[in-house]
């Protein structure tokens, strides 16, 4: 009996010993099973990222040879004297001489003149396209992009054949005797009036696509409680579509801080915009080194704005509407 009781212990205890094994052998090919998908992930991880940074890696070189590159230069260029010595001798110019302060000024008048007009009637015209139902609104939505489609310097010389004092107006006018010359040409008013051309489809664009995303079951309440256009718009459209419109600000500015081939056309000879006084310093006058630092003022510029609108973009969006 009692030989029958040890053999009895002995088989659980050999029984417990095994089941014992096992489970520790299962534990650790589990483990070992784990730490291979581990493994298997983590390689696949990195080979996924090698992959991404070696299809990234012919874009950053062209931006650093295209861009960063020349900015460095540019910027250590604006910093040598005439003689080669480094000096602030190019930026104590830009901003003590008379022209091109006037310059400054003209410049900065125009853009934000153009930024502010441009705003206004993107505005206009993407609410009138999107809350107009009529067939002229629907002729404009399809006809208001084509001068994104002309080649600036033809649409400039376009502009002049209208708007000069011997121009098409003034043709036109005289058939019924009235002799009126626009007064547009060499001033500022006609800069303005061709950057307007070029810039509003844009906004419209950019707010059209904005104004789409609200719903209409929104405006259609508003009015339900008696709310006014003027309020709407204040109070619903405005905030909503800050954001894209600050877009178009932001692009607008940049693009008209260093254009070119209007002021250059239409422009008067003093004071000139920056663009044509950058052409003037490395063209005609062959100074590379103010040409550098006028390059340098209006890159900080555009980065200003730059910075605003990443900064604001960055903000926690108060307006989330789910329709």
């Amino acid at each position: 009996m009692v030989k029958h009781r040890r053999n009895g212990k002995a088989r659980l205890l050999h029984l417990i010993k095994n089941q014992f094994i096992k489970n520790i052998v299962s534990a650790l090919n589990a483990d070992t099973m784990f730490l291979k998908r581990r493994w298997f992930n983590l390689k696949k991880n990195i080979v996924n990222k090698f992959i991404g940074i070696g299809l990234v890696l012919p874009s950053i070189f062209i931006i650093i040879v295209v861009i960063t590159i020349p900015i460095i230069q540019s910027v250590l260029l604006s910093f040598q004297s005439k003689d080669g010595k480094y000096s602030l001798e190019n930026y104590v110019h830009l901003f003590s001489d008379r022209s091109s302060v006037n310059n400054i000024i003209y410049t900065l008048n125009i853009v934000i003149i153009t930024v502010i007009f441009t705003i206004i009637f993107a505005y206009l015209m993407a609410m009138y396209l999107r809350f107009s139902k009529s067939w002229f609104s629907n002729a404009i939505g399809k006809l208001y992009l084509i001068p994104k489609f002309i080649p600036g310097i033809v649409a400039v010389y376009a502009m002049i054949g209208v708007i000069n004092d011997a121009g098409a107006i003034n043709r036109l006018l005289l058939i019924f005797g009235i002799h009126f010359k626009p007064g547009l040409m060499y001033t500022p008013q006609g800069i303005i009036l061709m950057n307007l051309w070029f810039n509003i489809p844009f906004a419209t664009i950019i707010i059209s696509a904005a104004l789409s995303s609200i719903p209409n079951s929104i405006i259609e309440s508003a009015r339900d409680v008696g709310a006014s256009k003027v309020e709407i718009f204040r109070r619903i459209i405005l905030p909503l579509t800050a954001k894209s419109a600050l877009v178009a600000i932001t692009f607008v500015f940049m693009s008209n801080v260093g254009s070119f081939t209007t002021p250059f056309l239409m422009g008067s000879n003093s004071p000139i915009m920056l663009g044509v006084s950058l052409y003037q310093e490395f063209g005609a006058f062959y100074n590379l080194q103010q040409a550098a630092a006028i390059s340098v003022f209006m890159f900080i510029i555009c980065s200003i704005v730059g910075a605003f609108y990443i900064y604001s973009m960055m903000k926690e969006d108060k307006w989330n509407i789910q329709e």
